[in-house]
């Protein structure tokens, strides 16, 4: 059995299996280590050290966390050939999020589509930063979009690319990765300085995934039967209007495909941001949740075989 059937079966799982609640998972691990060190470094770090703290974490996490899974991996293999395949089967499943991201924004579809906005509100809080207590309609559905778009770079396809590129260890070298930007990444007065060299090191990790993305958005819009050339021209057009060099690529693809405007008005921690409008459609509705998750799993499908075939042609051509 080799790594490209790894990668196979551990896709299956985590369409099967998703994320369970009670299924022991490295990432968590990895930010509880991230919570323990960051107070650390805190304290010996302070001011424009900040930045020199911020570097140390991000650094001794993505090495803990290889090494950790390096050796995880040596060990098992040591003890059972079948067992360290167990293993590294495992450790790519838990690297994917197809699953558990449609499940979260379905369940933000239900709650608004039986009226309970109090609800919905409370579930985009789990996929988004921003606040979201105060949010209508409109702003409960965009926030949904905006991260199921963003998230099949960083729960699909960026997982998968490492994958297919180191296997296991690389694609848990990429989640503690995107685990250090989801936690301290932020341009605030706590995390700019702290966490600039997290956010750095995600664009980076994001550069290729996002853009692979991107190359593959419309042709899933043209089979799912969306508007393919919008979403070619939306993403050609406004992509480089979010403030992220990434994810502007998906979630202006997105709004192109659905026919929608995405961004505007967002509050953080009480205070008002404004992203520029990606999209010139219309305002999103509930119903364009549930088109974004298909869209979602397609091109999750699509990115897993397009994975195969690269590797499949480049060992053919070696």
């Amino acid at each position: 059995m080799k790594s490209q059937s790894l990668i196979v079966l551990a896709f299956l799982l985590d369409l099967l299996l998703g994320d369970p609640s009670w299924m022991p998972h490295p990432v968590r691990l990895v930010g509880g280590f991230i919570e323990i060190a960051e107070g650390l470094l805190r304290r010996l770090f302070k001011g424009r050290l900040e930045y020199v703290g911020g570097t140390i974490l991000a650094i001794s996490v993505v090495s803990v966390t290889s090494l950790s899974a390096f050796l995880s991996l040596k060990m098992a293999f040591y003890l059972s050939f079948w067992g360290g395949m167990t293993l590294g089967l495992l450790l790519i499943y838990t690297c994917l999020a197809t699953k558990g991201l449609a499940f979260e924004a379905r369940g933000v579809y239900g709650a608004l589509v039986s009226g309970r906005l109090v609800e919905s509100q409370h579930l985009v809080s789990r996929m988004v930063g921003r606040d979201t207590d105060h949010m209508d309609e409109c702003g409960v559905v965009r926030a949904t979009v905006e991260s199921v778009a963003e998230n099949i770079v960083d729960g699909v396809v960026a997982p998968l690319f490492y994958a297919f590129l180191g296997g296991p260890v690389l694609a848990l070298a990429y989640r503690a990765v995107n685990t250090l930007d989801s936690m301290v990444g932020y341009k605030d007065d706590k995390y700019t300085k702290f966490g600039w060299f997290s956010a750095k090191l995600d664009d980076i990790a994001n550069y290729l995934p996002a853009r692979i993305t991107g190359f593959l958005f419309p042709l899933i819009s043209f089979f799912m039967g969306e508007d393919f050339r919008s979403c070619a021209r939306i993403m050609l057009r406004d992509r480089r209007r979010h403030p992220s060099p990434n994810a502007g690529i998906p979630e202006s693809a997105m709004a192109g495909a659905l026919g929608i405007y995405l961004g505007g008005l967002n509050f953080y921690n009480g205070k008002a941001g404004f992203r520029p409008h990606l999209g010139g459609g219309r305002e999103p509705l509930p119903g364009d949740i549930l088109r974004a998750i298909r869209l979602h799993y397609a091109l999750s499908i699509t990115a897993l075989i397009f994975g195969l075939m690269i590797f499949l042609v480049g060992r053919w051509w070696c």
